[in-house]
């Protein structure tokens, strides 16, 4: 088959059946940046990383600071939007990035999340009122969840095909490491003389040092056309996501835990936010430049990769949530159970880079797709045969390989996306595939408590349902504390424990079919060449 300069270059499939031919044509007169000095490269991808790094710190780092908070502004009732606002406006702010910075350039994109990103934080620690460090919050969500998804696209902008795996590995490595040092710095802060402030203050001069290297290092090209910058922005498109992703984020957020189910709040978010989706979708099949190409998703490998994202974030994230309920269950302590997902965060790493050194050196990924694929369900199903006197062994083991399918996962599946499409389209199907993460982390959270909360109510009415009054009343407490497990009298205790195990298993359950359904997407994942240069033109034609 003959290279197509559209979107789908295809190549010879690893017994995958080949795209549609091309749905979109490319600007004609957009060259793909041209390649830099190594020094150059990594001095400009470690401004971003600086960004990358403080925006996940940010999204933990209010893990050990919610009890000093709500005690400095004497407030309960709000107090969890300090949390879930910065990962809601994260989330929905994310899929913009793409062609925002596609039409006004990376280092506007960068500035621009960098100043929004700081003023939010600069908000939160200097706020006198909790409206304020709400406020602040909802937008260095917004700037913070832009600066991981346009490092993204400057690495896919300077980096060919072949290689990209690696950086993106090393860029996992830097989320990683700000999200697993920012509960931990939270508490250092909170618990020093500077008080819980200085947590979001530090911060502050670091972002002024981001802004300014990547205004003088960041310079890559944009297209020029006759119209103006601003009349090629898809409003209509960009306020139609926006709005469906936040009122979708908050519903699913809120209900359940904030508010019932039936709150009138969830069953109007929810509804609608599907309604203005189906607006977005309309909208965008008819825009000259959309937010995000609705007529990409026609190609399997997008379609396929973005459901292996969705489907694997809905079963780490019931994992993650859940998982350290199930230490305690066996007696730890809250800190210990943390630590004990440790393993997962260096099977992440693992993961990430190690996929992409093999995609670096033998050019290809289907495989090595499935493989890691495969290690992340079955480390799952592992974990569905835990009881509470399974030991450390084959609990790190399982983590370990959690992290490790997820985060191979992740830098599998953007090499496929962006190397179906052509470089014009890179950051935009980027932008998807965050879109999709977004929701799944949420969705992924919301089925786990749904499983959780309606096993061990049966599992506590079954065990204890004839003990009468003392009966229900230990019923109604467990299941509004998990504390209170250990405060019921010991003769109850046994049968306690055991409904929350079998409770907990349910959501293993879950997760493994959730993570099933994600690997079958994933097999469906077209092979494409890894070009050695960024015009993609290295390699003779490849063969069908």
């Amino acid at each position: 088959m003959s290279i197509n300069p559209s979107v789908g270059r295809q190549v010879h499939s690893n017994s995958t059946a080949s795209e549609s031919s091309p749905l979109i044509q490319p600007p004609a007169d957009v060259p793909p940046a041209g390649e830099v000095s190594r020094a150059r490269l990594w001095s400009i991808l470690g401004a971003t990383w600086v960004g990358v790094f403080l925006a996940s710190l940010d999204s933990t780092i209010i893990a050990t600071l919610l009890g000093p908070i709500s005690n400095s502004f004497s407030s309960f009732s709000t107090i969890s939007w300090v949390a879930s606002g910065y990962l809601i406006t994260n989330s929905a702010f994310q899929p913009l990035s793409g062609r925002l910075t596609d039409i006004f350039g990376r280092r506007a994109g960068l500035i621009a999340a960098n100043i929004a990103f700081g003023t939010g934080t600069l908000m939160c620690g200097l706020a006198k009122d909790e409206s304020v460090l709400i406020a602040g919050r909802l937008i260095a969500g917004a700037g913070g969840g832009c600066l991981n998804a346009i490092a993204t696209f400057v690495a896919s902008d300077l980096v060919p095909l072949r290689r990209r795996g690696l950086y993106q590995g090393l860029g996992n490595l830097i989320f990683g490491l700000g999200a697993g040092l920012g509960g931990w710095i939270g508490g250092l802060f909170n618990d020093s003389s500077l008080g819980w402030r200085w947590a979001f203050l530090f911060q502050i001069p670091i972002i002024i040092v981001s802004a300014i290297a990547v205004a003088l290092l960041v310079d890559i090209p944009i297209r020029n056309t006759s119209e103006g910058a601003l009349q090629r922005v898809d409003f209509l498109g960009a306020i139609t996501l926006v709005s469906s992703l936040i009122l979708l984020l908050v519903g699913l957020n809120t209900g359940g835990s904030i508010l019932p189910w039936t709150h009138p709040l969830v069953l109007t978010t929810i509804p609608l936010s599907l309604i203005i989706f189906v607006l977005f979708v309309w909208t965008e099949s008819r825009a000259k430049e959309p937010i995000i190409p609705v007529r990409l998703f026609r190609l399997r490998t997008t379609w396929s990769a973005c459901l292996t994202n969705w489907f694997f974030v809905m079963a780490i994230y019931a994992l993650l949530f859940y998982g350290p309920l199930y230490f305690q269950l066996q007696g730890h302590s809250a800190t210990e159970s943390g630590l004990r997902l440790l393993p997962n965060a260096v099977g992440l790493s693992v993961g990430s880079l190690s996929s992409g050194y093999i995609m670096r050196h033998t050019g290809r990924y289907y495989g090595l797709g499935i493989w890691i694929n495969t290690a992340f369900v079955s480390a799952i199903a592992l974990i569905t045969t835990f009881t509470l006197k399974t030991t450390d062994f084959p609990q790190y083991l399982a983590y370990f390989f959690v992290g490790y399918g997820y985060g191979g996962m992740l830098t599998v599946t953007l090499i496929a996306l962006i190397s179906s499409v052509d470089h014009d389209f890179q950051a935009v199907i980027t932008s998807a595939s965050y879109a999709f993460r977004a929701t799944g982390s949420t969705i992924g959270v919301t089925v786990a408590s749904a499983a959780f909360q309606n096993v061990l109510k049966g599992e506590l009415e079954r065990r204890l349902g004839g003990g009468g009054p003392e009966a229900e009343d230990i019923i109604r407490r467990v299941r509004e504390s998990f504390e209170e497990i250990w405060k019921i009298p010991i003769e109850w205790r046994s049968e306690v424990l055991n409904a929350e195990m079998a409770a907990l298993r349910s959501v293993f359950l879950v997760a493994l079919g959730l993570g099933g359904i994600g690997w079958i997407a994933g097999s469906f994942i077209g092979h494409h060449k890894l070009h050695t240069t960024l015009s993609r033109e290295d390699i003779h034609e490849e063969e069908d």
